[in-house]
């Protein structure tokens, strides 16, 4: 006989040994689950008798066996009584264990599921992928949720019927997954129409700690923000929570070859247009000059007075109308030297080629101003600089309310091909306002300053937060975030900012300090410049 036979066997002689010992011992099993229930059950009740009753209770149950045991044959029917009672109540084998509690994963793709129904079913499918009765396996291939439980990513598929090709369809059925899913989050959403699927994933929160500082960039590019990383395709070092990090930015190219010459930003009160402008300024001064005009009046540019490069900055109407006209004549001057540098061969003159930002905060309060005093609208004199800026190395760089945007010159609207909203909004105004259609939903609740979308020419939407750069002359704003600040203007003034630098050392005598014009009444002094 072979050995597998041999094991064979033994296993069928201990399986058969097996179950006669289980039927054997059957009777002793009810009895020790029975005396183990009253066991649990007599632990159960001294635990809830109060202390000072235990001893009462005590005294009566020893009474009581005391009595068993005097009575004729007692211990014997106590014993057959106690036993009767184990076979009872060991009667039922040991309780299943409890349903494992539902997923809660599952139960929240079964919501999302049901809330697509209505939107979904189609009543004459003969096989359709959703019905009141289906599962959300039918229709999403994939899922994924992150340590808080809360949906990552989800893929779905839609019928072919569905009009996937119509904005206002798109927005309920992603009102719908962005309601279930969670609304304090942005997404982003990815229809593929060809294979009749959608791609739904959660954004991670952009950085909000990135403080202004000086960008490893090349003369011409102009760092708007940061965003995410599959939206860039290049990254920069930044000092972030005092390390260095790489982030994604969004590169802004200008220059004659550029594709987008002007920027146009808007936004709600509170959004960060202002620092938009403030962090644009500190980077062009580096390789450019600049003039602001500052149509809100609010002095949030006033750390630009008297600055090396800075020209100007005009707050009253008569000085923005002085300092437009003379940006026009400065844009056609530069446009005759580089027609006469062209037609001579010769070399341009560098003051024709320095680039010229023209910054311009709520230009539609002076618009406004203008015509109740029936003087020139000063966006007639931006029509130039709008027009031929490009050529002439003129940027133009407006910041206005989201809701002053008709309000805006037909020219500066379909000039300014660069395009950035900021502030809490919704996903048609964002579209309305990029002139393109925004495939993330804008979460809901209050956003952080300086966060919103950007788009530059043609490219798609991509999110963007700004650098924090607050106003250094704001003493409400941190310290540090002064310092940042002020660390890139051109000089500084030793009296008021030497906590940028503690290395600087003030002068023995210090000048006294500039005067600054809050209303400028005469045109701004510009130095005179060869003309060919």
């Amino acid at each position: 006989m072979s050995v597998t036979r041999h094991l064979s066997r033994g296993r069928d002689l201990a399986r058969t040994a097996g179950d006669h010992a289980a039927d054997m011992f059957a009777p002793l099993t009810v009895l020790g689950r029975g005396l183990r229930h009253h066991s649990d059950w007599a632990k159960a009740r001294w635990a809830a008798t109060p202390k000072e009753k235990r001893g009462p209770t005590l005294f009566l149950t020893a009474a009581v066996v005391l009595g068993v045991f005097l009575i004729p044959r007692g211990p014997l029917f106590a014993l057959i009584a106690l036993m009767a009672s184990a076979a009872w109540y060991g009667r039922s084998p040991k309780a299943a264990p409890a349903p494992a509690a539902p997923d809660a994963g599952d139960l929240k793709l079964a919501a999302l599921y049901a809330a697509l129904t209505p939107y979904l079913a189609g009543p004459d499918e003969p096989s359709p992928l959703y019905s009141p009765e289906g599962s959300h396996k039918t229709a999403f291939s994939g899922w994924e949720f992150d340590a808080e439980g809360r949906l990552a990513a989800l893929e779905l598929a839609y019928p072919a019927w569905f009009t996937d090709t119509e904005p206002s369809t798109r927005v309920r059925i992603e009102q719908v997954l962005q309601g279930k899913a969670g609304r304090g989050r942005e997404y982003r959403f990815d229809w593929d129409e060809e294979a009749n699927r959608l791609r739904v994933s959660a954004l991670a929160p952009l950085a909000t700690d990135i403080l202004a500082q000086p960008f490893v960039t090349t003369p011409g590019e102009i760092v708007l923000g940061f965003t995410d990383a599959h939206d860039s395709h290049r990254t920069i070092p930044v000092t972030q929570g005092g390390t260095t990090a790489q982030q994604p930015p969004v590169i802004w190219r200008t220059g004659p070859r550029a594709g987008e010459p002007h920027l146009l930003a808007l936004g709600t009160a509170g959004s960060g247009t202002s620092t938009l402008l403030r962090s644009i300024a500190l980077q062009a001064l580096r390789h450019g000059d600049l003039m602001v005009i500052d149509g809100a009046g609010t002095g949030e540019h006033a750390c630009l007075v008297n600055r090396p490069g800075v020209h100007t900055v005009e707050t009253s109407l008569r000085g923005t109308l002085a300092a437009l006209e003379w940006a026009a004549n400065e844009t056609e001057r530069r446009l005759t030297a580089l027609n006469a540098a062209r037609h001579h061969g010769v070399t341009v003159p560098e003051d024709v080629t320095r680039p010229l930002w023209l910054l311009l905060d709520h230009p539609t309060e002076l618009t406004e101003l203008a015509h109740a005093e029936g003087r020139p609208d000063p966006q007639e004199l931006l029509e130039l600089p709008l027009r031929h800026g490009r050529a002439a190395r003129v940027t133009v760089v407006i910041a206005e309310d989201l809701t002053a945007y008709e309000r805006l010159s037909p020219t500066a609207r379909a000039t300014t091909r660069a395009r950035v909203v900021l502030g809490q909004t919704t996903a048609e105004t964002a579209s309305a306002a990029l002139a393109a259609a925004l495939d993330i939903t804008p979460a809901a609740g209050r956003t952080e300053p300086g966060r919103g979308y950007a788009r530059l020419g043609t490219a798609a939407p991509v999110r963007l937060q700004v650098p924090v750069t607050v106003d250094p002359l704001d003493e409400e704003a941190p310290t540090a975030q002064r310092e940042a600040v002020i660390a890139l203007l051109p000089h500084r003034d030793t009296r008021t900012e030497a906590a940028a630098d503690p290395l600087v050392k003030a002068p023995a005598a210090a000048d006294p300090a500039p005067q600054v014009p809050d209303m400028p009444k005469e045109p701004p002094t510009i130095r005179p410049r060869p003309v060919w």
